[in-house]
């Protein structure tokens, strides 16, 4: 399914069932081998807790939220925003976290993309280089496993011919296939090749409402960022009436840039290199009782 929706936007694409790489190793660093073992999607608050107006009071936790998903000391992957009462800024979050077990503390791999004071440009940094907790704000949207190895699905695709990035080639594939039936999917991909249009959220929130997608698009910072970019989507083919988001990607690199993914800019030499997995499962929390459709590219 997916290999004939991928073949319409990009020149090239094979998608097959392989071993998990071991993500503990280069370029991934993660704090787990895998993706595999109760796979389970999770959305967390959402953008109308960040726009038209920001409500700092919603703060979470990575911990506990492995235990409302019922996988306490899973291992988390995904895109949401960083706790503004921990780093005192706005920043988006890129959270890589094998959360705690009665037998092993959290291990935070988490990066956090934020605007440099310095020079307005994209400062990457360690989460665990100043912070100790396991804590983010307003959204996220994570893909939570057992971080075990095991077979995954394979996708690789080069060359873009569509309009389409490639998480909404994969979602949109699924949906069209699928229909009525949702289908969640979470992992991770390089784009190996090429150079990608990002954004950072602004370090201070809006003070006057946000209440379009261009305001939104005004307010955020963009910029073109090079490959290898590691990148941690979470895709569901469409909303079965939870509020969610339906895809949310987030990446980082080892040469100082991350931040929201939007689309490849350098469509004739792009590479992808991804492992997904479908989720068995999904889970709604803390959904905004007051709702909006802006923002949530």
């Amino acid at each position: 399914v997916l290999q004939k929706g991928l073949k319409e936007n990009f020149a090239d694409a094979q998608v097959s069932v392989v071993d998990c790489p071991d993500l503990t190793q280069e370029p991934f660093k993660f704090p787990a081998k895998g993706i595999c073992g109760k796979p389970r999607i999770a959305d967390v608050g959402g953008v109308p807790y960040l726009i038209p107006l920001v409500q700092k009071e919603k703060v979470y936790d990575l911990n506990t939220v492995a235990k409302d998903i019922e996988l306490p000391g899973a291992f988390i992957l995904g895109a949401g925003a960083v706790s503004s009462k921990i780093l005192g800024v706005n920043a988006e979050l890129i959270p890589i976290v094998q959360t705690k077990s009665e037998k092993k503390p959290a291990v935070n791999g988490s990066y956090v993309a934020q605007i440099n004071p310095a020079d307005k440009g994209c400062l990457l940094e360690k989460y665990s280089s100043k912070y100790t907790d396991c804590e983010f704000g307003l959204l996220a949207n994570l893909y939570a496993s057992e971080g075990q190895p095991g077979k995954v699905i394979e996708v690789k695709a080069n060359g873009r011919t569509g309009e389409l990035n490639f998480v909404s080639c994969l979602r949109q594939t699924l949906e069209k296939h699928y229909g009525e039936k949702p289908v969640g999917m979470g992992g991770t991909f390089i784009i190996q090749k090429g150079k990608a249009k990002i954004h950072i959220m602004p370090p201070e929130f809006s003070t006057c409402p946000l209440n379009t997608d261009e305001d939104v698009n005004n307010w955020l910072k963009f910029f073109e960022m090079k490959a290898p970019l590691i990148c941690q989507p979470v895709i569901v083919s469409r909303d079965p009436g939870f509020d969610l988001r339906v895809e949310h990607t987030h990446c980082f690199s080892h040469h100082g840039e991350g931040g929201h993914y939007h689309q490849d800019t350098s469509p004739d030499s792009v590479q992808y290199l991804g492992y997904f997995q479908p989720a068995e499962l999904l889970f709604r929390i803390d959904r905004p009782q007051e709702t909006h459709l802006v923002g949530r590219d």
